[in-house]
């Protein structure tokens, strides 16, 4: 039997936002038409995967009803600890998931935002499905943290994402510390992701805590009409008081950080 492809499926950057985006300014409709043809799903949230395909059915209608589709979500812990710990996690074994693939069906990987397995849950998945040899597809979409690196101005060549920061504040502080030294040390590119709620912790510690002359890149509500990109000088962010003023709006969007030469 012929074997299914995991397709690997980009989601809108505005989730958990008031604005939504318009759908095909940022799919292109290739990537819808494909998602709208799919009937088996492994979702980071089932809830989240419907909205979205409510969204898709209006530029490629579904193929089939939205509540005969199968959509199974991610383990929580999978959320909260990561699925990529260099082997299949013993409390996760994601190869029962890719059933339908081995059966000649297709399925869709989604996470609530960007592309799945690139700062959100889905490596496992993908990992497992390239053992049991089923074709991995990704699709076209947006990425968050390669949308803020391109429009940083820092160095694109070299460049590592961090995910979250500790949000114990000592921890936090040393974690910058560290990250800021080994950017001068090579070079590379720091970036790292927050929750909204929490943006303005980590802005305010990164103000305090980085050198005068480092760059902090600040690129918040990705793809969104209101979103903004701003790279600046420690020093520059701390006595800008336009941008300051700004940014009480900005934090609370969805923030992709970066600090480099």
């Amino acid at each position: 039997m012929i074997k299914g492809k995991l397709y690997l499926v980009p989601s809108p950057l505005d989730h958990g936002c008031e604005d939504l985006t318009p759908l095909d300014g940022v799919l292109p409709q290739e990537t819808m038409t494909q998602a709208s043809n799919l009937v088996h799903w492994i979702s980071e949230n089932a809830k989240s995967t419907r909205a979205f395909l409510k969204r898709v059915d209006a530029f490629a209608p579904l193929a089939h009803p939205l509540q005969t589709l199968q959509i199974t979500e991610l383990p929580r812990e999978v959320h909260k600890k990561g699925d990529h710990a260099g082997t299949r996690s013993p409390q996760f074994d994601p190869r029962p998931l890719l059933k339908p693939a081995l059966d000649g069906l297709n399925i869709g990987l989604i996470s609530e935002a960007g592309m799945p397995g690139v700062a959100d849950p889905g490596s496992s998945v993908v990992r497992a499905a390239h053992e049991l040899e089923i074709e991995v597809v990704p699709l076209i979409g947006p990425v968050s943290i390669l949308l803020a690196l391109a429009a940083s101005g820092l160095n694109g060549q070299n460049f590592a994402f961090m995910g979250y920061l500790p949000q114990d504040p000592t921890a936090r502080v040393q974690r910058i510390r560290e990250l800021e030294a080994f950017a001068r040390k090579t070079g590379q590119t720091q970036l790292f992701i927050e929750t909204p709620y929490r943006n303005r912790a980590l802005l305010q510690a990164l103000l305090e805590t980085l050198r005068e002359d480092i760059r902090l890149t600040m690129a918040c509500g990705l793809t969104l009409q209101n979103g903004t990109i701003r790279t600046r000088t420690a020093s520059q962010w701390k006595r800008g008081e336009a941008a300051a003023t700004a940014t009480a709006e900005l934090l609370k969007l969805p923030c992709v950080f970066a600090i480099g030469l």
